[in-house]
């Protein structure tokens, strides 16, 4: 029997080994893994700009929108941009309407950011350390939790009457009904925080030596950080939300006596003024909250603002 030749020929003529070479000459390039990945954003702009851009343009076109709706419609209860623009202006400098509201706005505002941030202060007081224990002790949570859920559910205007019997009429009602409104999303957001602490990290820190006030310390506040401050943001939009509620009890001043006395005199543009004011405000300081969860929370990026 012949031996089987190591090279046979093919239809071509050629051998296996230059089909090999000529396969391989015909395969694209291996793609480099270094090469950027298209996510989905215009190539010819930044990512940080694109995302600035996206953001002025949405309220931009909001504006248009609104604009366009007063114009087509020919109504005369909601003013046009330009009027709310105007109002804005004599709100902030004056010399243009010449009334009770003119060049105003930092009275109204200081006093409305006092009211605001006692009341979330007061929440934040309470609501976390009170979360904490009701989380990580279990005698606690079975003696308040039924209470609070229970409380939970009533709304704070409910409180609007209770609140004026209690502190009179004034800024001190004010204070009570924003902390009511931002204590609870604190409260829960604690305990959510610390009742999802691996319990595998308590085993540690105990094998450690770890125990009592350095546990709270150590393990349990770190770790239950992102909750805590998803519930202070949460807390601080329904503390700006609920002062108008809280400037209803017979307050002077303040951006939620503002829109209350707009609102009695029909003037529409100065209800909207502080709305945008209260809207700015807000904005600005869940900015500043941002800033420092983004520092508190440095070793877990996922958890950034």
């Amino acid at each position: 029997m012949s031996a089987i030749p190591s090279q046979l020929p093919t239809a071509a003529g050629t051998t296996p080994a230059a089909v090999s070479a000529s396969a391989v000459d015909s395969v694209p390039a291996a793609v480099n893994v270094n090469t950027p990945v298209a996510t989905g954003s215009a190539p010819w702009l930044p990512e940080r700009v694109q995302g600035i851009v996206l953001a002025v343009a949405f309220p931009i076109a909001l504006v248009i929108l609104w604009h366009q709706l007063v114009v087509m419609t020919g109504t005369k209860l909601v003013p046009t941009p330009y009027q709310v623009g105007v109002m804005m202006w004599d709100f902030s400098f004056g010399g243009i309407h010449n009334d009770a509201f003119s060049g105003t706005i930092l009275t109204h505002l200081l006093a409305s950011m006092q009211r605001v941030y006692g009341g979330f202060a007061l929440a934040i007081i309470i609501g976390i350390p009170l979360g904490l224990l009701i989380g990580k002790v279990k005698i606690i949570r079975q003696m308040l939790d039924p209470t609070l859920s229970l409380l939970r559910p009533i709304p704070v205007t409910a409180w609007l009457p209770l609140s004026m019997i209690f502190f009179g009429l004034g800024p001190r009602s004010a204070v009570f009904l924003v902390f009511l409104g931002a204590f609870y999303p604190i409260l829960l957001n604690t305990i959510f925080g610390v009742r999802s602490v691996d319990p595998r990290l308590f085993e540690a820190a105990s094998m450690l030596g770890c125990d009592g006030s350095r546990m709270f310390r150590q393990v349990v506040l770190p770790a239950a950080m992102p909750g805590i401050f998803n519930g202070l943001r949460l807390a601080h939009g329904f503390s700006w939300i609920l002062i108008v509620v809280g400037e209803m009890t017979g307050v002077p001043t303040g951006l939620g006596s503002v829109i209350m006395d707009g609102r009695t005199l029909s003037r529409t543009d100065l209800v909207i003024t502080g709305m945008i004011v209260i809207g700015i405000a807000g904005f600005l300081t869940d900015r500043i909250i941002v800033g420092i969860n983004n520092w508190v929370l440095r070793w877990s990026p996922q958890h950034h603002g």
